[in-house]
């Protein structure tokens, strides 16, 4: 087995500071890749991701942007090109996590999540279609749980992920000829750090790890599977939502 499978290979990995993107960023940088983190306000976090790669011998680029802005996406995608010479690999991980009972759910705060989540897949997929349709590369969406069984006070959240999936099986179909795998990896109840000093409450969807394993997962768990699927291992696989919960949805 290759043990850098991603060598040569560059990936852009959004909302990469903390908790799932950060183990994203240092899997796929420890598999060999160069690795562009994201953020968008948590410098601090991101140089921190950053710099833990380039000590362990990888390549990485510290980004920021936000993903809502087109303009600012098009920059970013140009200057990790620029920097690594092409992109091969993007995870849409950037997301929001705020909650809210229906009822005082504001437009601003429901158009957030689908900014957050769906329309930052849009710009970042776009902007780097003309990369990843050159060298055959792969997508990863970041997805919910909560998209599939749902959750109180998060009928934005859920909406915004379920619409990553339709995103998934539709873009798979324009990928497919061009050779880009298009996938979409949904976390369970992965053991997480709050941002903001983490005096923020627990998530109310968060409270009780009901799974098979009757456990929480890790980050890492989340990142096995998205080097998987990028990597020669993933290859015949697009289109897919993959499910990394313990077992918690057992949909048909």
């Amino acid at each position: 087995m290759n043990a850098k499978p991603l060598a040569g290979k560059t990936a852009l990995i959004t909302g990469a500071g903390r908790n799932i993107g950060r183990a994203i960023a240092l899997m796929l940088a420890d598999a060999g890749a160069a690795v562009a983190v994201h953020v968008r306000g948590s410098v601090d976090d991101g140089r921190a991701v950053v710099e833990e790669i380039t000590a362990a011998g990888g390549r990485s680029l510290l980004v920021q942007a936000d993903i809502t802005d087109r303009p600012a996406v098009d920059a970013m995608v140009a200057q990790v090109a620029a920097q690594f010479g092409g992109l091969e690999i993007l995870v849409n991980n950037a997301a929001t996590r705020l909650e809210a009972p229906f009822p005082e759910l504001t437009y601003a705060d429901w158009r957030g999540a689908f900014e957050a989540s769906v329309d930052g897949a849009f710009h970042c997929t776009q902007a780097a279609w003309p990369w990843l349709a050159k060298a055959g590369g792969s997508v990863i969406n970041l997805g919910g749980l909560t998209a599939h069984i749902g959750a109180a006070e998060r009928a934005h959240v859920t909406a915004a992920k379920a619409a990553l999936v339709g995103f998934t099986r539709g873009l798979a179909h324009e990928g497919a000829p061009v050779g880009v795998t298009i996938n979409c990896v949904v976390p369970g109840m992965i053991a997480t750090v709050r941002g903001g000093g983490s005096s923020k409450p627990q998530a109310r969807h968060q409270g009780t790890p009901h799974n098979l394993l009757a456990r929480r997962g890790a980050p890492d768990d989340i990142a096995s599977a998205v080097l998987w699927l990028v990597g020669p291992g993933g290859q015949y696989t697009t289109g897919q939502t993959i499910h990394v919960n313990g077992g918690a949805y057992l949909g048909s």
